[in-house]
């Protein structure tokens, strides 16, 4: 049940369907006065949350910078990076696929010895398809060798990744050095949640940055679609930091 109102909260955070839900009110009140008031509450939240400078800004300051280098026993992904391709049926990568490119590069400089996948389903028809069996087929075909490849498949959020990794850890190295590799803006409700799980220090390795450190003339003036996903991401973000910090 959570997991599914989970779902349908994700819905409800995005601005687009904010400003969806006025212009019904727009279109539907009698009262021209009312109309205008939601017409200008339409304008403000378009212009503000499609703004690139305003949540390029934001994420910037939000996102995780780089641990100090050194070696660790295990890289744990966190899942979240792919899908199916339904016309091959392998691997799709999606925008945040730098979350395995990195860990592929870090084992390559051999800062990690092993690399952890962990991700089940996500979807709530479809179970069978797990992300983490994708994934393992991928680190295959280019070389990484099985001795060198742990496989976590029944998490469907960030608190399962937590707990079913260092358990599975535990089993077979209880004093690994430990390295969770996400995505920047993830990384501070990631912490939260291992740091309260794990017996042992974990450090963590941003990906796929979002935010920006330089801006365009276009950034201030001319509004930007992937902007409204953004500020998406940032509430599902922020909701969730907030349940788990009550639940601390």
């Amino acid at each position: 049940m959570i997991f599914i109102l989970s779902k349908i909260l994700l819905f409800l955070i995005k601005p687009i369907v904010w400003i969806f839900v006025l212009l019904i009110f727009a279109i539907a009140s009698k009262n021209p006065k009312k109309r205008k008031r939601y017409l200008i509450c339409i304008l403000i939240i378009f212009f503000f949350f499609s703004n690139g400078f305003i949540v390029g800004k934001i994420i910037n300051s939000y996102e995780a910078d780089y641990p100090r280098a050194a070696k660790f026993d295990v890289g744990i992904v966190l899942g979240g990076f792919s899908g199916l391709n339904k016309r091959n049926n392998e691997i799709a990568f999606n925008w945040a696929g730098d979350r395995l490119f990195q860990a592929i590069a870090l084992y390559k400089k051999g800062q990690i010895k092993q690399i952890l996948l962990s991700g089940g389903s996500a979807n709530l028809i479809n179970q069978k398809i797990k992300e983490a069996d994708l994934a393992i087929q991928y680190l295959k075909l280019i070389g990484i060798p099985d001795s060198a490849i742990l496989i976590e498949n029944q998490s469907r959020n960030t608190i399962e990744n937590a707990r079913y990794s260092l358990a599975l850890i535990a089993k077979s190295n209880p004093k690994a050095k430990i390295l969770v590799i996400t995505s920047a803006w993830h990384i501070p409700r990631t912490k939260l949640i291992f740091d309260k799980q794990a017996k042992q220090k974990i450090e963590y390795y941003p990906t796929n940055f979002s935010g920006d450190t330089e801006f365009e003339l276009s950034d201030f003036i001319i509004p930007n679609a992937s902007a409204l996903g953004a500020w998406e991401m940032l509430f599902k973000e922020w909701i969730g930091l907030t349940v788990d910090r009550l639940r601390a």
